[in-house]
């Protein structure tokens, strides 16, 4: 490991845009710390000098702070951390699943605090970096048939706007991710068309440009899909109900 090169620590590496922006930044000479369930995954992708495997669950709060000090321990500085874990289940969010929403609310939004409260000590001392955490475009306004995942994600977006306040008078950024639909095992599980669907690869090469090369607090992406979504956003509750309610009935 070189003392001098950049460092990130990204959670919800094994898979979809996680793995994808873990492996841009690696290819882009940074040192990355990679987290997530499956260690085999994680394993394979540490053949690649840049990435190292941080096995975790990010639901278990006293790892994620054990997690994040072996990476501090063995890298000396982090940079930027990612917070990318997440989960979805499209099936058993047509009906209200009580255990699915917790399930899905522990994973979403607790899992990512988690990681928050993990490194905020640290960052507020460094008093520089940036913590950027992975929402959707779901948070922006209630859909269908999301009873579980939209809520984690705007309880998510929220919470990302709140903090950018506690942690800016640190000179430490706050930013949010909120892509649309990115072809990844969540995204497969969908049964209906995704308009301005991009590949892992896409949203990876966006979040690498946004984290790196611009100082801005919300990396969204496709804007087809997003600047739409942005506009319903400001629309009165009748007329917003109205259109996706008509739209849902096509």
């Amino acid at each position: 490991m070189s003392e001098n090169q950049k460092k990130i620590w990204i959670t919800g590496a094994s898979s979809g845009i996680g793995k994808a922006v873990a492996e841009k930044f690696a290819s882009e000479g940074w040192m990355v710390a990679a987290s997530a369930r499956r260690q085999e995954i994680l394993n394979k992708m540490a053949e690649n000098q840049n990435i190292f495997a941080y096995p975790l669950d990010v639901t278990q709060k006293e790892n994620v702070t054990k997690t994040f000090n072996n990476i501090i321990e063995d890298f000396k500085n982090v940079d930027i951390c990612l917070f990318c874990s997440g989960t979805y289940d499209p099936k058993l969010e047509q009906e209200i699943n009580i255990e699915q929403n917790k399930f899905v609310m522990e994973t979403n939004y607790f899992g990512v605090l988690n990681c928050i409260k993990a490194v905020e000590t640290y960052f507020k001392n460094k008093k520089s970096g940036q913590i950027s955490i992975v929402s959707s475009v779901a948070a922006y306004r209630g859909l269908p048939n999301s009873s579980g995942y939209g809520p984690s994600k705007a309880a998510l977006t929220n919470l990302t706007e709140s903090i950018y306040f506690d942690f800016k008078k640190h000179n430490v950024k706050i930013s949010l991710v909120s892509p649309g639909f990115i072809k990844t095992p969540l995204t497969d599980k969908n049964e209906f068309p995704m308009p301005f669907i991009r590949s892992p690869e896409f949203a990876a090469d966006k979040i690498f440009q946004g984290l790196t090369k611009k100082n801005i607090f919300e990396i969204h992406f496709p804007l087809g899909l997003t600047l739409t979504l942005k506009f319903l956003r400001i629309l009165p509750y009748r007329l917003y109900l109205f259109l996706i309610d008509k739209f849902v009935k096509r």
